[in-house]
């Protein structure tokens, strides 16, 4: 009978098509002055894509731990708000998210502030300076954190109960606790679900290009609008994509292989 092989063992045959498919695309974009110009063109839309997406994960991540602790709170009012946070956003559409906050949320903020500092005699702030870019980061932050929550909320409850029973017989406090036993267990349960996320952020980030944020996707439109030669503009849009994503996953494999082979 065979038995299920170790995909540390297998050679990484999909990973030498994929490298030679992108090798061949970047070539093509070397020798085509067509597909050089358009490489030109959407790579100033590189930056706002990893803006967007650095930006975003980081404020989801810290979301979504505070909503994981709250969501295993001794306190059932924390419970329910942490729950019915991550239910009402886990059921909303992300582009739907995004219009939402962009045309809606935002304009919200904008008045709440307004009103909180009028009796200081502050100017007005108007709803478009709020711009664009931010509302297109907060959306996403705000859809990303309920998906992450429920990833630390079980890494956290993956820690043995014996080792934070053992911790608080030691007279460590919650939060001592917290970070020294079961914050650095949990990570390595945690590690591969939020790299997805995060892999999954970069391409949602191309969402953005709905309010008109000049990320790679809305480039990508405008040049194909202009030169009307989309069959070369979007294989430099997946070509810059798949590029992104595939250096994050090779580079979040290598770190989970470093986490599972440290001593704990």
């Amino acid at each position: 009978m065979i038995g299920p092989s170790k995909p540390d063992q297998d050679f990484p045959y999909w990973l030498v098509l994929l490298g030679g498919l992108i090798v061949w695309m970047f070539y093509q974009v070397w020798a085509n002055d067509l597909y050089a110009q358009v490489m030109g063109t959407l790579s100033r839309g590189v930056q706002i894509t990893v803006l967007v997406t650095l930006v975003g994960f980081a404020s989801a991540s810290a979301m979504g731990l505070l909503l994981a602790v709250m969501s295993l709170s001794r306190s059932i009012v924390a419970r329910q708000i942490a729950r019915f946070y991550i239910e009402l956003v886990r059921g909303i559409p992300i582009i739907v998210l995004l219009l939402y906050v962009a045309f809606v949320v935002a304009p919200g903020i904008v008045a709440l502030a307004n009103w909180a500092l009028e009796p200081f005699g502050a100017e007005p702030w108007r709803t478009r300076d709020f711009p664009l870019l931010w509302r297109a980061t907060l959306a996403l932050a705000i859809g990303y954190s309920a998906f992450i929550a429920e990833v630390f909320r079980a890494g956290i409850q993956s820690v043995e109960p014996g080792q934070i029973e053992a911790a608080e017989a030691l007279g460590l406090g919650r939060w001592h606790r917290f970070r020294r036993i079961v914050f650095p267990q949990a990570i390595r349960t945690i590690l591969p679900p939020l790299g997805n996320d995060f892999v999954a952020m970069v391409k949602d980030s191309s969402l953005v290009s709905v309010l008109g944020v000049s990320d790679i996707t809305q480039l990508g439109k405008v040049t194909a609008a202009g030169n009307f030669r989309y069959f070369e503009t979007y294989n430099v849009v997946a070509l810059i994509y798949l590029t992104l994503t595939l250096v994050l996953s090779l580079g979040l494999r290598r770190l989970e292989k470093q986490m599972r082979d440290r001593p704990s």
